[in-house]
């Protein structure tokens, strides 16, 4: 995986939480309201009802994503660890010499 994929799986993540702080803080704010009477208010409550559904599906629609494009992720470097293992044993090692070195300028 790359820099650009690693990127953008952490703004899905991040744009799923947020999607998800959104349409709490919409129904909390329903519930605030369900005793405001009035035609208007009837109606957009509503509105927003019927919209927070569809939010809600699509939300299910890309976490399931996110979690699908991950679990390929995670069979894929297992395939490579299996296939290449001496690999991904320099790789660790590799990585594992890299963080010591920046841990131990700090």
């Amino acid at each position: 995986m790359n820099a650009n994929t690693d990127l953008s799986a952490v703004s899905k993540e991040k744009l799923v939480t947020d999607l998800k702080v959104v349409v709490a803080d919409a129904e909390e704010l329903l519930r605030a309201t369900a005793s405001s009477a009035g035609e208007k208010v009837s109606e957009l409550r509503e509105k927003i009802q019927d919209r927070l559904r569809d939010a809600k599906i699509r939300l299910a629609d890309a976490e399931a994503a996110l979690v699908d494009k991950t679990k390929a992720a995670a069979r894929a470097t297992d395939d490579f660890v299996h296939e290449n293992p001496w690999k991904a044993v320099g790789i660790a090692a590799g990585v594992g010499l890299l963080l010591g070195v920046i841990i131990g300028r700090r």
